[in-house]
């Protein structure tokens, strides 16, 4: 709902977009809990959850993800989360690893998520260290994709230029055909198709987040989760153990 109160932007505003741009209203003015819960990642599988039932949008699990180049850049995109491990405090997504956000990581392993979903009036964001996967975790993910998305994996140099849309086609069939998939014989889910070796899943060790309600005039209700967190093998491979959560309300 647009909020007509909302004072008009002072910038020249293109004809058509004055509405989108000036803001809404209408927050359900439901509150964080008080006390709040002693961690967080509780509450961000209840409201995964209740977003993922309530069908409010497509990709419940959608989250922006946010990374930092060598050269300071950042740069944002939207990814899927896979999985959130409660007790450990872990947001995991896959993704080709030589892509540019798989070579951000590489060289800065820190990293910032935004899930939020409108419809609820919530939102979480949260910052934290990334660490591959145990290589075993992505063969069981890539193994439960669609054939023709394990194709793709291989198929595409992710990020990097391609000369037409028509080339990257090409290059799909060539793909297909190398896994003996031709003309009419449609790819069968369980055919054999490996992980690359550059695809893999990353698991975000939280060190810190943030729970966001939506409220009239502003008054958003905020809570912010800070913890420690120190190297250590997982699982078989480097990640992270999490100290004991502080939590902290935060003015809007």
């Amino acid at each position: 709902m647009v909020d007509p109160n909302h004072p008009t932007p002072a910038s020249p505003v293109p004809a058509g977009l004055q509405a989108a741009l000036a803001g809404a209203c209408g927050f359900s003015d439901e509150q964080l809990p008080d006390p709040l819960p002693a961690e967080p990642f509780s509450t961000l599988a209840e409201w995964l959850a209740l977003a993922s039932s309530g069908r409010t949008q497509p990709n419940p699990n959608a989250m922006t993800l946010a990374t930092v180049g060598p050269d300071g850049q950042p740069s944002a995109r939207i990814v899927l989360a896979r999985g959130v491990d409660v007790s450990r405090g872990v947001v995991t997504f896959y993704t080709n690893y030589q892509s540019h956000k798989g070579r951000d990581i590489e060289a800065n392993p820190r990293v910032a998520l935004c899930f939020h979903w409108d419809q609820l009036d919530r939102q979480i964001r949260v910052e934290g260290l990334v660490a591959r996967c145990p290589a075993m975790e992505s063969d069981v993910y890539f193994r439960a994709r669609p054939a023709l998305s394990r194709v793709a994996a291989w198929a595409s140099d992710q990020s990097q230029p391609v000369p037409s849309r028509q080339a990257l086609l090409d290059k799909n069939d060539a793909t297909e055909r190398r896994f003996g998939i031709g003309p009419g014989s449609p790819a069968k889910s369980d055919m054999l198709v490996p992980r690359p070796p550059h695809w893999g899943g990353y698991r975000v060790y939280a060190s810190a987040v943030e729970l966001w309600r939506g409220h009239t005039h502003r008054l958003h209700d905020r809570a912010r989760y800070e913890r420690t967190l120190t190297p250590a093998e997982v699982d078989g491979t480097a990640g992270y153990i999490g100290g004991p959560w502080r939590a902290t309300r935060l003015q809007p």
